[in-house]
């Protein structure tokens, strides 16, 4: 059953902000299995029986969304396809793979009596960070004491995620004509800010997500080969650890780089899960390797404890014939009841 739905969800191109179609499917599923779904734009979620606000609760989340596909496909990225012991197909492994794995997981959970209220939601627009996604879905839920993201992590389990912010910079000169001494050129302006971006490194360094790191990624400047530029802009991609908050690394970056710094959103802050929690407590008597993941999720939407854990392998995703094993969906499934039957979760 796990493997027909993931194969219908391939089959349904669902690319950020054009999930309506992927959403009705899962929303049908979970009817079809006697529970309620709810529906807040492309965001699809249900509740476990037995809500009772005393109790905590366990949120179970994944994305329905998927990116474009990229070149190079040699196949229709939109017909699962079985070769071997792979099902190829466009988000297969992210984050299909999980997502099916933790509904059914909540549909097992739920059959049997839970310490904590049980809630599964799969959002949309992951892939783009939305307005529509996780952000929309978040308010119209009762109070999260945890979550567990399903991304594809080889059943690792990632307690430490990388925040982002992307940084619109521009540096201002004077033009010119090239053949005079004369102008004030802003590429060469721009050339120290850019030097520092490289060379920087913050003091705070994390055991579980290294460095902060910054990384110049566009650079645009000039309009033509005779005429000194006044104007050059370029963008920084800045992943944060959980020792500073964006506006903390916005600050000193500020301070330090003598050109206009503008952050398209701060909001994308790394996340730490603390490792006398429960769950990370069982899943070390488990035998599950822990991690800090330098990939983005929907954890830097939640304002309360999450980890990250999920089939398949995060370097197979955004890629051409991206694929899972279905033997790594039975995997998860088992590896995430025995990690969430009757766990203590913890009022957050």
């Amino acid at each position: 059953m796990l493997i027909s739905l993931l194969e219908q969800l391939i089959a349904i191109p669902s690319v950020s902000r054009e999930e309506t179609a992927a959403a009705d499917c899962l929303e049908r599923h979970i009817e079809a299995e006697g529970y309620t779904a709810s529906r807040l734009g492309n965001n699809v979620w249900a509740m476990g029986p037995g809500f009772d606000t005393a109790r905590p609760t366990l949120l179970l989340n994944s994305h329905l969304d998927t990116v474009k596909p990229v070149a190079g496909w040699t196949r229709d990225p939109f017909s699962p396809t079985r070769v071997g012991d792979r099902l190829y197909g466009l988000g297969s492994n992210d984050a299909g793979a999980s997502l099916v794995s933790l509904l059914h997981t909540f549909f097992y959970l739920a059959q049997r009596p839970q310490p904590y209220n049980l809630i599964f939601a799969a959002s949309a627009e992951e892939e783009v960070s939305g307005e529509g996604g996780m952000r929309r879905l978040l308010p119209e839920l009762p109070k999260i004491d945890f979550a567990l993201v399903g991304e594809p992590t080889g059943m690792r389990l990632a307690v430490a995620e990388k925040g982002l912010m992307v940084l619109d910079c521009t540096a201002t000169g004077r033009a010119g004509h090239a053949a005079r001494n004369e102008g004030d050129n802003a590429i060469y302006r721009a050339l120290p800010c850019m030097e520092w971006f490289r060379t920087h490194e913050f003091p705070k360094r994390s055991p579980l997500l290294g460095a902060v790191k910054t990384t110049v990624t566009i650079v645009q400047a000039g309009t033509q080969h005779n005429v000194v530029p006044d104007r050059c802009t370029f963008t920084v991609d800045v992943r944060s650890n959980e020792l500073y908050s964006n506006d903390e690394l916005l600050d000193e970056i500020r301070a330090h780089v003598p050109c206009q710094v503008t952050p398209r959103s701060t909001r994308l802050n790394s996340s730490r899960t603390p490792l006398d929690h429960p769950l990370v407590k069982r899943a070390q008597s488990l035998g599950l390797e822990l991690f800090g993941s330098p990939t983005l999720s929907d954890q830097s939407l939640m304002p309360f404890p999450s980890a990250k854990i999920g089939p398949g392998d995060s370097a197979r995703s955004h890629t051409a014939d991206e694929y899972i094993r279905p033997a790594e969906i039975d995997q998860a499934l088992d590896l995430y009841k025995a990690l969430l039957d009757g766990l203590e979760v913890g009022n957050n």
